[in-house]
């Protein structure tokens, strides 16, 4: 039978994030960032309703990743996915949400119509925090922002995908020279419950790009410490050093706040 998988990431960053994935029969949000009438105005762009969506799975519970969540839910009674050791700290911060809608998971695997969703712990300063593997019949998409740095199991349960987003959040030279963050904050951003650096990110992908990866998306940048340009070129930059080619060996690009490329998995 046709497979199809579709993925467009709506929001990307402090501001709010944001990703829709699609198969023949599921349609999900993996967080939901942004205020529920623009979560609603930029799936009209993929022609897609609210009423429609399946689940919204949640990484952790940051603001920038549940803005939405509450009136979302609430309004077309969406099922809410999240990590039972996160459960509580998300249900703290929603007061419309009816309890029902939750779905805790484990760190077993789960289907939700047919698409399979494995879900795995990164390391960041919030109670806890997901990142997601979905997989239609053969295809893999992962999905990983909001980590201080990766490690063997993290690398081992998104190997394989063909299109990978992953955090590069910030310069570290540019962090460090900031003249407007404290201490403790750079301290925070650097540290291992985090957030990734262009150069953390760098290596990730160098391992990608050896176990089958074709497509990664830069996701999760700082606006005050990285820039599209120096996120795309410092990695290229490390990858070209290592004989990994952009655009030969593996596909790169940058998401934002505004939608990005639509990928159509077949």
């Amino acid at each position: 039978m046709w497979n199809k998988l579709r993925v467009c990431n709506l929001s990307s960053g402090s501001d709010g994030n944001l990703t829709y994935i699609e198969t023949l029969n599921a349609k999900i949000l993996l967080d939901a960032g942004l205020s529920a009438s623009e979560i609603t105005k930029r799936l009209s762009l993929l022609r897609v309703t609210p009423e429609e969506i399946d689940a919204v799975l949640i990484t952790h519970e940051h603001m920038d990743h549940i803005k939405g969540l509450d009136v979302f839910a609430s309004k077309y009674h969406t099922k809410v996915y999240v990590h039972n050791k996160g459960l509580w700290a998300l249900k703290s911060k929603l007061k419309k949400a009816d309890f029902i809608q939750f779905v805790p998971f484990d760190d077993m695997d789960f289907i939700i119509k047919d698409l399979y969703v494995s879900n795995f712990p990164l390391s960041h300063d919030s109670v806890y925090c997901s990142g997601f593997s979905f997989k239609e019949k053969t295809k893999k998409v992962s999905i990983l922002t909001d980590l201080g740095y990766t490690n063997d199991e993290v690398l081992n349960r998104i190997a394989g995908s063909v299109l990978v987003y992953i955090e590069a959040n910030h310069d570290e030279q540019m962090l460090k020279n900031n003249p407007t963050y404290p201490l403790m904050l750079k301290q925070r951003i650097l540290g291992k419950r985090g957030h990734l650096s262009n150069m953390a990110c760098a290596q990730a992908v160098e391992y990608l790009a050896h176990t089958g990866t074709k497509q990664i998306m830069l996701a999760h940048l700082s606006r005050e410490n990285n820039t599209p340009e120096l996120a795309y070129g410092s990695i290229c930059a490390y990858l070209k050093e290592h004989g990994i080619e952009e655009g030969k060996h593996i596909k790169i690009a940058v998401t934002s706040i505004y939608p990005s490329y639509v990928f159509n998995i077949c």
